[in-house]
C-alpha cells in the first residue's frame, strides 16, 4: 500500500510556479531587448537607382521649355476682307506654294462693282470742272491785262504831255492853267495804274485760290475713286508675299463679312521658336541669351528675342529668334524643346539634379557609403538650379555618390542597403 507524501505534492507545484515565472521574465527580457534593437535596414536593388558624383568646377544654368515653330511676324501675311462679298471661286488650296501675285480666290459684291463705276465718273466730271474752270479764269484774266494795258499805255502818255507842258510851261510858252490841267490829267492815270495793278495782283491770287480748291475737290473725289478701286480689286484676293499658304478656311458660295479672316502666308524659311517655360524657372530668362532648339530631327541655334510678361497656366512664352539653318523638316507648329543658357557659376560643388527638391531649399538624399553597398539619409542645402544639375551649398563634399531617383518609398527609412 502507497503511502501519501503531501509535501512532493507541493515542492512539484513550486517548481512549476518557479520556471513559469523564469520564462515569464525571460519573455519579457527578450521582447524589451527586441524592441530596442533598429528595424533592418530596406533593401533596394542597385540597378533600379541613378546615382551621381558630387563634382567641383563651373556648373552651366540652363532652362527648358517646350513649344512649337511659330512663323515670324515680319514674314507672316494674314488677309482680311475688307468688304462684305460672297466667295465665287478658290483658285488655291491651304499648303500651296504662291507667289506675290498669286491670285488664292474670287469675290463678288455688286455693290462695291457700282460704287466703283460711280466713283471714276465722279472723278472724271471733277477734272472736267477744273479744266472748265481754269479756262474761264485765264479768260478773265486775260482780259483784265487787257484793260489793264490800255490803262498803263493812258498813263504813259498822259504823263509824257505832262512833262512836255512843264518845259513849256518853264519858257512861258503856255499858261500855268494849261499846265496844271495836263499834271492833274497825269496824276489821276497814274493812280488808275496803281489800282490796276494792285487788282491784277489780286486777282492773280484769287485765281490761285479758286484752282486750289478746285484741285481739293478733284483729289478728294480721285481718293474716293481709289479706296472704291482697290476694294474692287480686293475681290481678287492675292497673297501679297511669296511663300506657303498654310490657312484657307473658306468655301464657294460662303458669305463674309469685313474683317473676315481670308488667308495666312508664311515663309517657311523664317520661324521663330515659341517656348513655354515654368513661371518658377522663368525669372531669370533675359533678352539676347543664347538658346538651342530641337525639332527632334535636328538642332538650331538662336537667342531670346522676347519674353512674355504675363503668367498663363503656370508658364511664361519665351520667343527665341533662329540664326541657325533650318533642319529638314521645320515647318510652322512642329513640336520642339528649347534649352536657354542662363549663367555660369565657376568653382561650386554641384550635382545632377534630384527627382524632387527645389533650388534654394534643404532637401534629403542617400548618400552611399564608400563601399557602394549601402546608403544613409543626409540633409543637403542646395542652391541654384539647372536643367540637369543643382548646386551644393553644404552636407555634401566633393566625390561623394548620392541617390537622385525618386526615393519616397524608403521615406520612414534613414539607411538602405543597395543589393
Amino acid at each position: 500500500m502507497d503511502i501519501a507524501r503531501p509535501e512532493f505534492k507541493l515542492q512539484k507545484r513550486r517548481r512549476q510556479i518557479a520556471w513559469l515565472a523564469g520564462g515569464t521574465v525571460l519573455l519579457i527580457a527578450v521582447t524589451i531587448g527586441v524592441s530596442r534593437l533598429k528595424p533592418a535596414a530596406p533593401e533596394v536593388e542597385r540597378s533600379t537607382v541613378w546615382t551621381d558624383t558630387v563634382k567641383r568646377g563651373s556648373m552651366l544654368r540652363q532652362v527648358r521649355g517646350l513649344g512649337s515653330l511659330m512663323p515670324s511676324q515680319d514674314f507672316t501675311r494674314q488677309i482680311p476682307a475688307e468688304t462684305e462679298a460672297t466667295v465665287v471661286r478658290i483658285h488655291m488650296l491651304a499648303g500651296s506654294q504662291v507667289k506675290a501675285d498669286t491670285i488664292l480666290l474670287e469675290m463678288s459684291n455688286p455693290q462695291v462693282e457700282q460704287a466703283a463705276v460711280d466713283a471714276e465718273l465722279q472723278l472724271k466730271a471733277a477734272q472736267a470742272g477744273y479744266q472748265s474752270l481754269s479756262v474761264k479764269l485765264r479768260s478773265d484774266m486775260m482780259t483784265q491785262k487787257a484793260g489793264a494795258a490800255t490803262v498803263t499805255a493812258d498813263y504813259s502818255q498822259a504823263k509824257l504831255q505832262s512833262e512836255t507842258d512843264k518845259a513849256l510851261f518853264d519858257l512861258g510858252v503856255i499858261s500855268g492853267l494849261a499846265y496844271k490841267t495836263s499834271k492833274s490829267k497825269a496824276d489821276e492815270f497814274t493812280t488808275r495804274n496803281n489800282i490796276e495793278d494792285q487788282r491784277l495782283n489780286i486777282n492773280q491770287k484769287a485765281i490761285q485760290s479758286q484752282m486750289a480748291e478746285q484741285q481739293a475737290k478733284v483729289d478728294e473725289i480721285r481718293a474716293l475713286a481709289e479706296l472704291k478701286q482697290n476694294q474692287l480689286d480686293a475681290l481678287k484676293v492675292r497673297a501679297g508675299i511669296e511663300g506657303v499658304l498654310v490657312d484657307l478656311p473658306l468655301q464657294v458660295g460662303q458669305h463674309v463679312l469685313p474683317g473676315t479672316m481670308l488667308a495666312k502666308i508664311v515663309q517657311p524659311d523664317h520661324l521663330i521658336a515659341e517656348l513655354k517655360v515654368a513661371e518658377t524657372q522663368a525669372r531669370d530668362v533675359q533678352i539676347g541669351q543664347p538658346a538651342i532648339v530641337d525639332t527632334h530631327n535636328g538642332t538650331i541655334a538662336g537667342s531670346v528675342m522676347r519674353v512674355d510678361p504675363a503668367v498663363q497656366n503656370g508658364t511664361v512664352t519665351v520667343d527665341v529668334k533662329l540664326t541657325g539653318e533650318l533642319p529638314k523638316g521645320a515647318r510652322p507648329d512642329l513640336s520642339v524643346d528649347g534649352t536657354i543658357d542662363l549663367e555660369h557659376l565657376d568653382d561650386v560643388l554641384y550635382v545632377g539634379r534630384p527627382a524632387f527638391g527645389q533650388e534654394s531649399s534643404t532637401i534629403s538624399l542617400f548618400k552611399l557609403n564608400t563601399n557602394g553597398k549601402g546608403a544613409v539619409r543626409v540633409p543637403v542645402r542646395v542652391g541654384r538650379a539647372s536643367v540637369n544639375s543643382i548646386q551644393i551649398l553644404e552636407g555634401l563634399h566633393a566625390g561623394d555618390t548620392v541617390i537622385l531617383s525618386d526615393m519616397s518609398r524608403s521615406d520612414n527609412a534613414d539607411r538602405i542597403r543597395l543589393d
